[in-house]
């Protein structure tokens, strides 16, 4: 009975740790930056830390979705732009701030619909099709604003990038209410199991009664939302709406996914991954920054982690075969 208890007891240790493990992994980093800049450590950078994160966040966490069925999102930064300068344009015919936040996420919603329907619908690759939506909303962008940056000064609407509620920055409530959201539909929802049956193997989801085309739609539906809610934030906390905003957010948020255990392969991920993910990203470049790397140094270290991410998963799944 004894060797029965312990056995259970370190099954239920080996599993804490490995859910965990990028906790873990963030407070190590989190202690090896303090100690070589002093400024780390603080509250004032947390908050500072936690702000930065929450639109890669927000991105991710529509991307993690999308892996899990084994497809790929690359459009998420230029639809950031597009719905970001029609939301702008909107505000500056004095428009009302509600309906431009709907605005950009109407835009986001149909841009991410579209590339599910090449996906779902014409059976194209999800990288080639979001891939072509990436340089078609980009453009979009560009030719609306003739390249130039749009100025937002409607204060209720820039209160969603830089204003506070009990001391807490709104980009970072509006992070944690779409980590709930997705958290429900990942591991609470009908919705949320098929995307990983998906995943796991489509052809057998469908023949079991699965409508994966349009669980197709959906998932890439909400990807696009999310990225309209995304640039939200951003243009809020910019108080601009530039079209060249948005560029190699996808790259970011993809790294989040990833790094949080989502697999290229489809069939896993959790959204506590992500955002496990999106904060070693954050705390590096935080962490970086401080202590005066240069930003193409940052770069090299965040793909770094990316391949060692990968590297892991394989790793772990060979052992587990």
């Amino acid at each position: 009975m004894k060797n029965k208890d312990l056995k259970s007891l370190k099954n239920k240790r080996n599993e804490f740790v490995s859910k965990h493990i990028l906790l873990f992994v963030i407070i190590g980093i989190g202690l090896i930056l303090s100690l070589m800049s002093e400024h780390f450590l603080t509250v004032s950078n947390f908050i500072n830390i936690a702000r930065q994160i929450s639109i890669n966040f927000i991105l991710a966490a529509g991307l993690t979705m999308v892996i899990i069925t084994g497809g790929i999102d690359l459009s998420v930064g230029s639809i950031v732009a597009l719905s970001g300068v029609v939301a702008g344009i909107y505000l500056n015919t004095g428009g009302n701030f509600i309906i431009a936040i709907l605005l950009a996420l109407l835009i986001g919603t149909i841009c991410g619909f579209i590339n599910g329907i090449l996906v779902a619908k014409f059976k194209m690759a999800s990288f080639i099709a979001t891939l072509g939506m990436m340089s078609m909303a980009r453009g979009l962008a560009l030719v609306i604003t003739e390249g130039s940056s749009i100025t937002i000064s409607n204060s209720n609407y820039t209160f969603i990038g830089g204003g506070y509620i009990f001391g807490i920055p709104m980009p970072v409530i509006v992070a944690a209410i779409i980590f709930i959201v997705v958290y429900l539909i990942l591991n609470k929802t009908r919705l949320g199991r098929t995307f990983f049956a998906i995943g796991g193997n489509e052809e057998a989801s469908r023949l079991s009664g699965i409508k994966v085309a349009n669980k197709y739609l959906i998932v890439y539906s909400i990807s696009g939302l999310l990225a309209g809610l995304a640039s939200v934030v951003l243009t809020a906390r910019l108080w601009a709406a530039p079209p060249i905003a948005g560029q190699g957010f996808e790259l970011h948020a993809i790294a989040a996914s990833v790094i949080g255990g989502a697999s290229l392969m489809g069939g896993t991920g959790t959204i506590l991954g992500t955002l496990y993910g999106a904060f070693i990203i954050g705390i590096i470049r935080n962490g970086l920054n401080l202590i005066g790397v240069a930003s193409f140094w940052q770069q090299f270290v965040i793909g770094l982690i990316i391949i060692l991410a990968v590297l892991f998963d394989r790793i772990r799944k060979n052992r587990m075969a």
